[in-house]
């Protein structure tokens, strides 16, 4: 046996039958052969996407997609913005359609604010999706 091999823990993971249709379907259409590969790929991509709350400092951009005409959600955003002024290194706001927005809020330095803005834009009644894309720095 490869200390290839020897590095190796197999281990069983269930999962509800759409989810398995779905990852079938996703198998297909991408080409990928074996469901370990894939679940080890998406593993990466889950500690990848989560390691910078880890880290002391981190740096990239917080997605967020939002009902403008719910509330008063555009002020309320602005005012965040305002409050984490240590934080957000820059905002682009893209007008999606009619009644949504998009903004991309640039971020770079300590990842308990980086949190606290993430929590509180996702609070906020009208926001559809906020997503960080965040890297860890050191």
């Amino acid at each position: 046996m490869s200390d290839k091999e020897k590095s190796k823990t197999k281990f069983g993971v269930y999962v509800p039958d759409e989810l398995l249709r779905d990852l079938e379907l996703c198998m297909r259409t991408t080409g990928i052969k074996s469901k370990s590969k894939l679940i080890q790929e998406a593993l990466r991509l889950f500690i990848a996407e989560h390691r910078w709350k880890l880290a002391g400092k981190a740096v990239g951009i917080i997605g967020v997609v939002y009902n403008h005409d719910v509330g008063h959600v555009d002020e309320e955003l602005t005012d965040l913005q305002h409050e984490f002024l240590d934080v957000i290194v820059s905002t682009v706001h893209v007008h999606l359609d009619k009644e949504k927005c998009m903004l991309a809020i640039i971020v770079r330095g300590d990842t308990s604010r980086i949190k606290n803005l993430l929590n509180e834009v996702m609070k906020l009644r009208g926001v559809l999706i906020a997503r960080p894309l965040l890297l860890e720095t050191h």
